[in-house]
């Protein structure tokens, strides 16, 4: 049923409401489905439609049979590249997770095969990255000592990918990205730095030649290790740790300045490997007191299946770290992903890249690898090589297979103070201090998030600083939830249009008339805050008149996107209070779910169908009309 508006032809929708099914059905498909992926195949055959279907949850039989020599030419230079970086990368954040650097290794060969065939971005180089590697390492070693334990601590690792993995699967299967929506890019942006930070600090025992240092990760403990132990500094490793990462930073500086030139800085890791390798051969590194990976033995290592470790006195452990890593690797190599998508005016499914980072850890958890997802660095480098499809990870994985079956035990003679030099390079670059400050330019909130997990992050621990900038966030979202954003609208001169007289000072009051718009949903939380700033507009209205005309307060309620029980109750107090000072109130373009809810409730009934309008001026001509009528039957009697 319809009602036509006095005065004007455009009417309010009073129909009856939809069953509970409809509406279950269209929400959940709003949440678990809101980029519609089956809306191109629906009225294919259905042969068609099954093909495209398998294509969707396995891509790459959608861009392997289009695929040609043409773009294998591109993408076999692109992996090339990304395995050069893959090596050195893979070594040291195995040593950063206190791993032995053959699982580094083995991180590179199988996953990047997976994610070619279950991932959706083109773009995306697969492999290991420093801040879970840090944080593995880190909760790992609380059950088990990577050096006196390394068979347990081994184990544990395994079991974190696959507990990642799970939970990456799981999120993506389920369609709940929008779990990890809770990871602001503020947190992030912190969390990174901190992060980075620390393991800079950390790497300073490879790069001063220390035997000795402490297990722990907080800038205090680690400054306080450095000098504890400072009669282990070795001022020969020292110097080569420096030439190496002044190296590593001018390879970095001739890519900023020159883009075209990336492959400079993609290889100047392997460089510094190279070098070092042949530094530590024939100069003699024990002489020197230079510290090397040590023995790399060539050949595919056996299934690690049997390795995954349940065991209730260690579960713990893998369980918090695989968590937290988990999430942390779908937001980074997502928002990586989509990035270089959007660039390229492509696509990238977070669903089916979570599907494709969980197959690809749990796998990679029964082949002797550790957690893996999509740095930034090797994809950065991934699409400067001029990569064209997945294909690329596929060249970087056959690269990774020929290291490891020939050339591994060559890298054995990899001096420590390279692979720090190495991490510390790359560090460098993931403390976002610009970022940081255009969040604190743009919203200092969101800058207080960002420095709550930098600091948590450093002088805590990780896994308190993330919890500390989500439990931020989530404080701003509750606040946001209990104030629900509200202004009192003014009519703009010479136009039917109703603003925010905050925002527009022209805007003018109608006399009779308080015109107050409410910005977000009606829950509990905000039911008495809505109440009680109605009111306080209603109290200054008057206040401001010097007498009591006020005679409407019309409620704009478009951004109100739903209402509970608690929000109607709070209406319906609204409404008395009105009508204890002579007012009446008036609703004005209610949503769809809680014009419903109004319905069902009988609220409607209560304050009647002429009390809702589809616009601010009908309901404001209407009353009018009304007023006019009364006052004319009040003369004549």
């Amino acid at each position: 049923m319809t009602r036509a508006v006095e005065g004007g032809h455009r009417s309010v929708n009073m129909g009856p409401p939809r069953s509970f099914g409809t509406v279950l059905k269209l929400k959940l498909k709003e949440t678990l489905f809101p980029d519609d992926p089956f809306r191109q195949i629906r009225k294919e055959p259905l042969g068609r439609r099954s093909i495209q279907t398998l294509q969707y949850f396995v891509p790459m039989l959608e861009w392997l049979p289009n695929y040609s020599f043409n773009l294998f030419m591109y993408d076999l230079l692109a992996g090339i590249t990304i395995a050069s970086l893959a090596i050195p990368q893979g070594i040291s954040y195995a040593n950063l997770a206190s791993l032995p650097p053959i699982i580094g290794l083995y991180s590179s060969f199988v996953p990047p095969l997976i994610y070619a065939i279950f991932g959706s971005s083109k773009h995306l180089a697969v492999g290991t990255v420093a801040a879970c590697s840090l944080l593995i390492g880190e909760t790992i070693g609380e059950k088990a000592s990577a050096t006196t334990q390394t068979e347990l601590y081994v184990s544990l690792v395994f079991t974190t990918c696959f507990i990642s993995g799970l939970l990456q699967s799981a999120l993506g299967l389920l369609r709940l990205g929008v779990l990890v929506d809770f990871m602001s890019h503020s947190t992030i942006t912190g969390f990174m730095g901190g992060t980075a930070l620390l393991i800079i600090l950390q790497q300073m025992k490879g790069m001063l030649g220390m035997k000795h240092f402490t297990h722990k990760t907080g800038v205090v403990n680690v400054i306080q290790a450095i000098f504890k132990y400072k009669n282990e500094w070795n001022w020969k490793c020292a110097l080569i740790g420096v030439v190496f990462l002044v190296f590593l930073q001018l390879t970095r500086f001739v890519k900023k300045k020159n883009p075209k030139l990336f492959y400079i800085s993609a290889m100047g890791p392997m460089v510094v490997v190279v070098a070092g390798c042949l530094l530590a051969y024939f100069g003699n590194a024990t002489k020197l007191g230079i510290s090397t990976v040590g023995p790399l033995k060539k050949g595919i290592n056996a299934l690690s299946v049997n390795r995954l470790n349940f065991d209730p006195a260690y579960i713990s452990a893998p369980l918090k770290a695989g968590i937290i890593t988990g999430v942390i690797a779908l937001v980074e190599g997502i928002a990586i992903g989509r990035s270089f998508a959007l660039a390229s005016n492509t696509n990238v499914d977070g669903n089916k890249e979570m599907v494709a980072y969980g197959f690809m850890n749990i796998i990679g958890s029964m082949t002797s690898c550790y957690l893996t997802t999509g740095p930034f660095s090797k994809t950065a480098v991934n699409v400067m090589a001029g990569c064209r499809s997945q294909m690329a990870n596929v060249v970087q994985s056959v690269c990774m297979l020929l290291v490891l079956l020939f050339l591994a035990p060559l890298f054995s003679y990899t001096p420590q103070v390279a692979l720090s030099a190495i991490i510390i390079s790359a560090m460098l670059g993931l403390i976002k201090y610009k970022k940081a400050y255009h969040l604190y330019k743009t919203d200092k909130f969101d800058f207080l998030i960002c420095m709550s997990a930098f600091f948590g992050v450093s002088f805590i621990s990780m896994d308190m600083g993330l919890l500390i900038s989500v439990g931020l966030a989530l404080v701003r979202a509750l606040l946001y939830m209990a104030r629900p954003a509200t202004c009192k609208l003014g009519n703009i001169p010479e136009s039917n249009l109703y603003r925010d007289v905050e925002q527009y000072p022209g805007a003018t009051g109608i006399p009779g008339f308080l015109i107050v718009q409410i910005g977000s949903p009606i829950y509990f939380a905000s039911a008495p805050y809505v109440t009680e700033r109605v009111m306080r507009w209603v109290r200054e209205e008057q206040e401001l008149a010097n007498d009591n005309d006020l005679e409407y307060v019309l409620l704009e309620m478009g951004g109100v996107t739903a209402i509970d029980s608690t929000g109607m109750e709070a209406l319906i107090e609204l409404r008395r209070n009105l009508q204890n000072k002579g007012m009446k109130m008036i609703l004005v373009n209610p949503r769809i779910d809680v014009m419903e809810k109004l319905i069902v409730a009988k609220f409607i009934e209560k304050i009647g169908e002429d009390a809702v309008f589809l616009s601010a001026e009908d309901a404001i001509e209407a009353c009018r009309f009304t007023l006019r009528n009364s006052k004319q039957g009040t003369v004549e009697v």
